[in-house]
């Protein structure tokens, strides 16, 4: 507090002087950024302060020193406690200098004075104090003055200081000898001169600095424990010795020190001080990572270069020393080598700066083509370029490039033209699979030196592998460094000579790179889309804009794809351009993309409109009126990242029009800006915010889905964020100008943007008690935020109460809201409002603080419930749980800052301590009495048992509890049910949740009251006695608790509380976790009644949670120890007479080991200890215990996901990632051992026989989902390749299989020719040299895994395949019944069908031959006569079946493809089968002709199917395939039409029989309602009404929200498929008798476009599209489906255009308006009942009521005002009118009534959020202007309703008196005409 002090005297001092003002409000700035927690508060207060000390600073001139000294005196005080920040010091520098113009001596008298009195002479200084001496140094000139002046007295405080920090031992976490070193360091750096002296002259040698050396060297020895500190010793040492005056001496220095690193103990001689070294306490390696580091860090260059005397050849350090230590670091398996490679890195880089000295020393080149330094360099890098562990890629990409340029400067400097390197690179990365990340850095690197012609020559994969991984989200960053690698490059080659040749660059550019552009950008993968357009497409355009138009010319189509790339496209070109005018045709495609079905144009569409790289540039009218059409369409889209995304755009176009307003307010034309619309395009910015808010506000309803409100809090979130004055410190950027006021003084005078108003509030407040936490959460922070500092007093009231009551709530959703209510009301409060809250009065009257009086309340509330479970707890778990308090406890104590800063406050320290020792009390007794509770035997023991009671013991208690809270014995038990009562449930989840919030609560107080950086005071807040409460709170949950949900929350609790203790400075903290953890091991290894992994979840995640909060930086010695303690305990051997019923120790350790290594903060640390797990796994799984094998494949199981990394699947058996083989065992050099070995002895002979190898299979899973490498014949993988060849010969199926998938990565690409045409030469030439079918069959199981792994990777072509070819051609009886085992037969065949074109035409010809014979020998059913059946003929006939049709497909002959139609012919079940998955799968989809074929057969044969019904599944499969072969419209044909003639109605008949009576079950139903569109939709005519209606009523009952998904599904495809075409004919006047029929398809249709499943309502979109076509047109081959809300409102538009006169529509319509009991609904809230635990959900969350109703109501007003007098319209209104006019007359009285009561306001705030009744008011309100319409349009007739009794204009009266009550509660929130949706199109005609 001494700059605070001084702050005061100062202004005592300037009070009565003339500059008083400036002076304080200089110090007024100084105070507020002295009080600021946020940096950009503190930066904002300093520049305010600067700018005053430039006032200042002219009228301190004329004053003396005498009444300048305070003010700097004052300056330097804050100066001195801001050493923290850098920033702030340098501005506080600069004030302070400002303010000493003219007086420099009397600034430099008082820095030497502030400096001078850190320490006195000898003591130690604080890590404050070494905070300043560091700060002063950097960055002061005067401080930097001053210490050279005092530099024997600084270097004695430093020594004194470090022996004392190396003594003590502080805190791991501690940063004191840190400073220290760091102190050292730049003492060194900045004050060379000053200290060479003192090392390297005899008569100015320094003791203390030898002192300190030696100290230096003692840390860099080890002695500190800390890492980071060792390193930066390093550094210092490194820094000492760049202040030898001749570079020599230095190298010897630094030469001795690595001698001594490598002798361990000794005297060092540096310089002139001579030091004793100290020993190494144990060595771990960091000690020569520590001096290599820091030489290469900051030593100076000569040194590094100069000559080493004591060596015989020209030497130097670079080369010699460092080098050699560098390789040996990178090998070494330890905890750094992020480190290392950091080093190896450097070394280059040094290498590259240092080359001409080095090449003067040499005289040679030092990386000729035969030296060892290049192959040692080559390997260390590819070695590692697939090293996991993070950062140390990027250093590995570094030395690429550097390796690579080094070598080119040194053929350039000695004129060496053969530079083989380069070739030797490319080959390598040519031949790595795509997947290999590491394959692309050096791929970039290389260009530049070889060209890009070359590069796309030798590697002729590459565009395909580019799109592969932009399509592979971790691959794209690599794929697009590639692709602008060459791009430059090809740039730069052909510009060469040439000038003004843009549009030839492009056309060049376009030959090479427009397929792989166009193929992305149109393919329908969004991630490769939005790769390509995001990543290549903008790039592009800016490097080379005339590629422009080849792109345009290749997206000017009209379907989706095209759609897609061409916005893609345009919105690239508006952000490299910055304009783009949108008119005529473009328009209106854009219309068509925004209405878009698929999310991905919507948003590149919308991107487009908003987007702009200048952000004042205003938004034209079009934009704004696109933006208008397209945001209330897409408020309920069910996507987050859409909604996301949504949200950025919109911001993006309200920072711009905020931008441009503020631009002409200030009278600045913004860019863009025609003449003389200024004003007007003010007018619209202003306007088209306040539409947003209104849009936004309106669909916060309750009676939205989720996705509404969750779209509409994002959408006003960007409106405050963007639109309001609110300063919010936490935000780095996005701050409001600090014009932004002018432009809200003009909104409000427009009497817009009140966005505070009380609509606003309570339609946030209704969002608070929303049953989802996105939802609460947001809506709470936009209050908090930006709304007033209090809410007014009523609300507040009433908020409290509701929160009360929702803390009572046994609903988990509405206590959870009720927590949210509290903290958000606590945040909102004042000490008035605090007054009025019904609080307990104890803590309303004594405290002085608003949060711990509010904490107060809950701790009472909490104690209150506690006490009444402990009475009953049945009846507490259903009125008075306590996970409600608690809840609210830990988001008003955890989240909320100002209560976080009264804990930290010295007057409340004593009050807090007490209240949170009485909570942590609190929780320690709910807890134990809880999980006593669930123990069925009640006694004085029970708290003490260490396991969890059985689910049985659980049930008992459960139901004893129940019986005592009902009154009645334990004899009088009901009969048992298999589902739980609700009491049951109520009872467990009043326990689980509490134990969960108490795990929450506890950890998260851990963390915030013992973070190391807190005041010293805050710790003792938590007290030892306390926190050992809290200890045995989670332990007691951890271990006997069952369910996960709660040991999932408590273990996230934990883990904070562990994290928390460990970094505490505390010594007697730090224990407490190594204790439990001691004792957890005891525990896991002693003897034992009861079991503990099995029934306690928790046990294993108390070990994780240990282990997790220590600190990566300290070398993780608890989970060091933790891992070898159960290693040792696993690998104990089984005792000869276990219990099964009792957790073995061994089975407990190997959970707790699988537990660590799923833990996702452990993954790098527990690679260390990988190979004694993976040995310990493998063991396991031989274990003769069943527990210790299910526990050891888990193990197995979770280590292959920790050692490969999370794989992304891109289809099966096909990873998008991949470590190499080569690269995972130069991680893990010491597994591949392992490995090997269970290879070995499951491969070699073994005496007596085979037999099983338990972990074989595990071990070959592990080596299949690895990748091939590029290594050679010498590498560790080659020796996996001989066990692996041998186990083909393996008895055993399985094995075989998976040793063919495990031999592909062990095969490099260069060697797959050579090793498949090795084993086929093994392959049998005769059937009498047979030795094994076991060996034939595998070693074809390898051929076929090699041909097969990768395609388009291994670069062999037909031709390098064709020797292969010919030695199975001479094999071919492997394919005839010469060969007796189907499967090697079949696996013969599979080899055959990966080579088709290397055989020779003979061979082809006997191949289709031995199949027809085979295939067409088949009797019915497959069975052979009196042949017995052989095992795999199936596989055999299947395989055959899908070679015939594959060859087909790929050679399009039409006798193949009669063949394969025949075979559908063909009886044979497994032929059918076989031809019907193939065309399922897509297979056949390249040959038109084949697929027109087979769908003719199958339509041909479809009658004799549906009538035999052989088979349920075969029948589906049937007509999967059949609709599969009609799955585009366009592939029916006249011929298709011909062979259903006669038996189309039949067909049709039984299809919709089976639907309508039958019901086979979903999937099949799916099927046949599907089939049955299919063949109505080509023959819909008069005669078939009958058939239609049938169908439609189908459609009508599948699509009911009861239905099963499948079912609505199909009903949306049938409606697609011929729904459009029904009601198509109908418009057409062909078949007006099915008018009723396309009205009800039309009523389907809507109801589907509301279903709760995204794929239902775009199937029913689709129907919609086709819709919207332009009658009389046939149907184009591409229509662009439309987006859901788009399609309904066009088949509203429809109902209106076409359906109008019908009466029939009207009461359609009329039929999606529920009828709800609106007087039911408000008398249940005023009865304000006790919540059940369960709350029926919704047949459709997603459907909308409310909104649908609001959309339907302009078009029945149309349909009305359009129907001629008279008319059956007219008829249908009337009747209407009568049925509903008087109850809607009621209705709206009974409102008028309930709500200008007072009496409302008791349940007021509680109906906001009441969706009932909130789609209730909104019905009603419809139906409301709905009958006043029909009474205006109607007259005199609509007079005699009976009970209505009241004319148009006194209804429209009560209507608006309603609606503005409603509107005062929030219950009916009003929309403009502009803000109801209509269809987005241009202004012309809709697209």
């Amino acid at each position: 507090m001494g700059a605070e002090r001084e702050a005061r005297a100062c202004a005592a001092f300037y009070g009565q002087l003339g500059i008083a003002q400036p002076v304080l409000s200089c110090l007024r700035c100084l105070r507020q950024f002295a009080g600021s927690t946020a940096k950009r508060c503190k930066d904002k207060h300093l520049e305010e302060a600067l700018l005053l000390s430039r006032v200042l600073s002219e009228g301190l001139r004329v004053l003396g020193e005498a009444e300048a000294r305070p003010l700097l005196r004052c300056v330097l005080a804050f100066q001195m406690e801001a050493t923290g920040s850098s920033s702030s010091f340098q501005k506080l520098e600069q004030i302070v200098t400002q303010l000493a113009v003219g007086k420099e001596a009397l600034l430099a008298q008082e820095v030497g004075a502030l400096l001078a009195g850190l320490a006195p002479q000898g003591e130690v200084l604080s890590p404050g104090d070494l905070q300043s001496v560091c700060m002063f140094m950097e960055e002061s000139s005067l401080g930097r003055q001053h210490w050279r002046q005092n530099l024997a007295p600084l270097l004695q405080r430093l020594a004194t200081t470090l022996r004392w920090v190396l003594q003590s031992q502080p805190a791991p976490g501690g940063t004191w000898d840190y400073l220290v070193i760091k102190a050292c360091l730049q003492l060194f750096q900045v004050l060379p001169k000053d200290v060479a002296p003192l090392v390297w002259s005899t008569a100015g040698k320094s003791e203390t600095l030898q002192s300190l050396l030696g100290l230096l060297l003692e840390v860099a020895w080890g002695k500190a424990p800390n890492k980071d500190t060792r390193l930066l010793a390093g550094t210092a040492l490194s820094m000492l010795v760049n202040t030898a005056p001749q570079p020599k001496h230095g190298a010897s220095a630094m030469l001795a020190l690595f001698q001594l690193s490598d002798r361990g103990a000794g005297e060092l001689k540096f310089g002139e001080l001579a030091v004793e070294a100290p020993p190494v306490l144990e060595p771990d390696g960091l000690e020569k990572l520590v001096l290599t580091r820091g030489l290469l860090t900051c030593c100076r260059m000569d040194v590094l270069s100069c000559q080493l005397e004591s060596f015989t050849h020209k030497a130097c350090l670079l080369l010699d020393v460092v080098f050699p230590t560098v390789c040996a670091l990178t090998k070494e398996q330890k905890d750094c080598h992020y480190y290392c490679f950091q080093a190896c890195a450097l070394w280059l880089q040094r290498l590259r700066e240092s080359l001409p000295a080095v090449w003067h020393l040499t005289g040679t080149r030092i990386l000729a083509q035969d030296t060892e330094l290049l192959r040692q360099l080559t390997r260390l890098v590819w070695d590692n370029a697939e090293t996991p562990v993070e950062g140390v890629s990027e250093f590995i990409h570094s030395s690429f490039r550097l390796l690579l340029e080094i070598y080119h400067l040194e053929c350039q400097h000695f004129q060496d033209q053969e530079r083989p390197l380069y070739q030797q690179m490319l080959q390598r990365v040519v031949s790595m699979p795509w997947q290999i990340k590491a394959k692309y850095v050096p791929l970039c690197a290389i260009v530049p030196y070889v060209g890009s012609q070359q590069v796309l020559d030798t590697y002729a994969d590459l565009p395909q592998h580019l799109l592969s991984c932009l399509s592979t989200n971790h691959l794209c960053p690599a794929a697009t460094e590639v692709y602008k690698a060459l791009v430059r490059q090809q740039c730069a080659e052909w510009q060469d000579g040439q000038r003004g040749a843009e549009s030839a660059l492009a056309e060049r550019w376009a030959l090479c790179w427009l397929p792989l552009l166009s193929q992305a950008l149109r393919s329908p993968l969004p991630i490769l889309q939005s790769n390509a357009a995001n990543h290549l497409l903008a790039w592009t355009l800016r490097q080379l804009p005339a590629t422009q138009a080849p792109l345009a010319a290749r997206f000017s189509g009209q379907d989706t794809a095209s759609l897609r790339a061409w916005v893609s496209l345009l919105k690239a070109q508006k952000s490299v351009a910055g304009a783009l005018p949108l008119r005529g045709e473009a328009l209106e495609r854009l219309s068509r993309c925004l209405g878009a079905r698929e999310e991905g144009i919507r948003l590149a569409a919308l991107g487009l409109l908003c987007c702009s790289p200048s952000t004042n540039r205003p938004l034209s009218g079009t934009e704004v009126r696109l933006l208008r059409e397209f945001l209330p369409l897409n408020l309920n889209c069910d996507s987050s990242s859409f909604r996301q995304l949504l949200q950025a755009a919109v911001r993006k176009a309200l920072v711009r029009l905020r931008d441009s307003s503020l631009a002409q307010l200030r009278g600045k034309v913004p860019r863009g800006t025609e003449p003389g619309e200024g004003a007007g395009q003010l007018a619209q910015a202003v306007g088209f915010v306040e539409w947003l808010l209104q849009l936004s506000i309106a669909s916060l309803s309750p009676g939205s889905n989720y996705q509404r409100k969750k779209t509409a809090l994002l959408l006003l979130a960007a409106v405050l964020e963007t639109c309001t004055d609110t300063w919010s410190p936490e935000r780095k950027k996005g701050q409001p100008p600090r014009t932004m006021a002018t432009l809200l003084s003009y909104a409000r005078q427009s009497g817009c943007w009140d966005f505070f108003s009380q609509p606003n509030l309570l339609a946030l407040l209704s969002c608070l008690q929303d049953s989802t936490n996105e939802i609460r959460d947001l809506a709470s922070e936009l209050l908090v935020c930006y709304f007033p500092a209090t809410f007014p007093e009523p609300i507040a009231l009433a908020l409290f109460q509701l929160a009360q009551d929702a803390l009572h709530s046994p609903r988990v959703q509405e206590a959870e809201a009720g927590a949210v209510l509290m903290k958000t009301i606590l945040q909102k409060s004042d000490s008035g409002t605090m007054k009025s809250l019904a609080l307990e009065a104890e803590a309303a009257l004594t405290l002085p603080n608003r949060g711990l009086c509010f904490a107060q309340h809950l701790l009472h509330v909490l104690q209150a419930q506690y006490a009444a479970a402990c009475q009953d707890l049945l009846q507490a778990a259903a009125t008075a749980p306590m996970h409600g308090p608690i809840a609210a406890l830990r988001r008003c104590l955890l989240q909320v800052p100002e209560v976080a800063a009264s804990m930290r406050a010295a007057e409340l320290a004593q009050s807090w301590q007490e209240l949170l020792t009485r909570l942590v009390t609190t929780a320690r007794d709910i807890t134990s009495f809880l999980l006593g509770a669930l123990q069925s035997q009640q006694g004085p023991g029970t708290d003490e048992r260490a396991a969890a009671p059985s689910f049985a013991d659980m049930g008992n208690a459960i139901g004893s509890l129940i019986m005592l809270g009902k009154g009645r014995r334990q004899e009088e038990e009901e009969e048992d049910s298999v589902l739980l009562s609700e009491e049951h449930s109520l009872i467990l989840t009043c326990c689980w949740v509490s134990v969960k919030e108490i795990g929450l609560l506890l950890g998260g107080l851990a963390e915030l009251l013992l973070d190391p950086a807190l005041p010293a005071g805050s710790g003792s807040l938590l007290p030892l006695p306390t926190l050992q409460t809290a200890t045995r709170v989670f332990q007691e949950i951890l271990l006997r608790c069952r369910h996960w949900g709660a040991v999932e929350g408590c273990s996230m609790g934990f883990t904070k509380f562990c994290a928390a203790l460990l970094n505490h400075p505390d010594a007697e903290l730090q224990a407490i976790p190594q204790t439990i953890l001691e004792q957890g091991l005891e525990t896991l290894s002693g003897p034992r009644s009861s079991s503990i992994t099995r029934r306690a979840a928790g046990f294993p995640m108390l070990f994780l949670c240990i282990v997790s909060g220590e600190a990566p930086a300290q070398g993780r010695p608890l989970l060091t120890r933790c891992v070898q303690m159960l290693l040792a305990l696993a690998t104990t051997a089984l005792p000869q007479d276990w219990d099964q019923t009792l957790d073995l120790p061994q089975v407990c350790a190997l959970h707790v080991l699988q537990t660590l290594v799923r833990g996702a903060g452990l993954g790098g640390a527990l690679l260390r200890h990988a190979t004694p797990m993976v040995d310990l796994a493998l063991r396991g799984l031989g274990s003769p215990c069943w527990a210790m094998r299910n526990a050891a494949i888990q193990l197995f199981s979770a280590l292959t996901s920790r050692l490969l990394g999370q794989q992304r699947s891109r289809g099966e058996g096909c990873l998008a990632e991949g470590v190499s083989l080569q690269a995972f065992l130069g991680q893990h050099p010491q597994l591949g051992a392992v490995l090997l070995g269970e290879l070995g002895a499951a491969a070699g002979p073994v005496p007596g026989g085979p037999h099983l190898r338990p972990a074989l299979h595990a071990v070959l899973t592990l080596l299949a989902q690895l990748q091939p490498g590029t290594d050679g014949p010498g590498s560790p993988s080659a020796c996996f390749l001989g066990p692996l060849l041998a186990l083909a010969e393996s008895p055993i199926y399985a094995v075989r299989a998976m040793a063919a998938k495990a031999l592909v990565p062990v095969v490099p690409p260069p060697w797959r020719r050579g090793l498949l045409l090795r084993l086929a030469r093994q392959l049998p030439a005769a059937p009498g040299r047979v030795r094994s079918h076991n060996a034939v069959h595998g070693r074809l199981l390898q051929m076929r895994a090699l041909l097969a792994s990768a395609p388009g990777t291994s670069g062999l072509s037909t031709e390098a395949l064709r020797p292969v070819a010919l030695q199975l051609e001479a094999r071919g009886w492997l394919l005839t019944p010469a060969q007796r085992c189907p499967l090697v037969r079949a696996a013969f065949l599979q080899i055959l069908a990966l080579l088709p074109a290397s055989f020779s035409p003979s061979f082809a010809q006997s191949i289709r031959a031995a199949i027809g014979t085979e295939l067409g020998s088949l009797p019915p059913g497959g069975k052979l006569g009196c042949t017995k059946l052989q095992v795999g003929s199936a596989i055999l006939h299947q395989t055959m079946a899908h070679f015939t049709c594959s060859e087909a497909a790929r050679l399009a002959d039409g006798e193949r493809i009669g063949a394969v139609c025949s075979l559908l012919r063909q009886p044979n079940p497994d032929v059918q089968l076989a031809v019907l998955s193939w065309v399922i799968a897509g297979e056949g989809g390249t040959c038109k002709e084949l697929e027109k074929a087979l769908g003719l057969t199958l339509l041909e044969n479809l009658g004799s199917v549906l009538r035999e019904r052989r088979d349920r599944e075969f029948l589906r499969l049937y007509l999967e395939a059949l609709l599969h072969l009609y799955r585009d419209p366009s592939s029916w044909s006249q011929e298709a039409s011909h062979k259903l003639q006669g038996s189309s109605a039949v067909c049709l008949e039984m299809l919709l029989h089976m639907v309508e009576a039958e019901r086979p079950g979903p999937d099949l139903l799916f099927q046949a309602l599907c089939a049955a569109s299919l063949l109505l939709a080509h023959r819909v005519g008069a005669k078939d009404g009958p058939l239609v209606e049938r169908w439609c009523a189908a459609l009508e009952e599948c699509s009911r929200s009861a239905s099963s998904e499948v079912l609505r599904l199909a009903a949306a495809w049938s409606l697609q498929t011929a729904g459009a075409d029904v009601v198509r004919r109908t418009l057409r006047a062909a078949c007006p008798s099915l008018v009723p029929v396309a009205l009800r398809l039309i009523n389907v249709g809507i109801h589907l476009l509301q279903d709760e499943e995204r794929e239902v309502r775009h199937e029913a979109s689709g129907f919609a599209s086709l819709l919207r076509l332009d009658r009389g047109k046939s149907l184009p081959d591409s229509c662009v489906f439309v987006q859901d809300n788009v399609g309904l409102l066009g088949l509203l538009q429809l109902l209106l255009a076409e359906f109008g006169e019908h009466p029939e529509t009207f009461d359609s319509l009329l039929q999606h308006l529920p009828v709800l009991n609106l007087r039911g609904i408000v008398e249940e809230l005023e009865a304000n009942k006790a919540a059940s635990l369960y709350k029926e959900d919704e047949p459709n969350v997603f459907a909308e009521p409310a909104v649908l109703a609001r959309q339907l109501l302009p078009v029945l007003l149309q349909l009305l005002e359009k129907a001629p007098a008279g008319s059956p319209l007219h008829a249908s209104a009337l009747r209407w009118l009568s049925a509903m006019g008087p109850s809607i007359l009621r209705d709206l009285q009974y409102c008028e009534h309930c709500w200008s009561q007072e009496a409302a306001a008791r349940w007021a705030m509680k109906a906001l959020a009441c969706a009932k009744l909130h789609v209730a008011v909104a019905v009603l309100l419809v139906r409301a202007q709905l009958a006043a319409q029909v009474l205006r349009v109607l007259g005199d007739s609509a007079a005699a309703v009976p009970g209505l009794g009241c004319s148009t204009q006194e209804l429209e009266q009560e209507l608006e008196l309603v609606q503005g009550l409603l509107a005062q509660h929030g219950l009916a929130p009003t929309l403009s005409q502009g803000d109801v949706p209509r269809e987005p199109g241009p202004p012309t005609k809709a697209a």
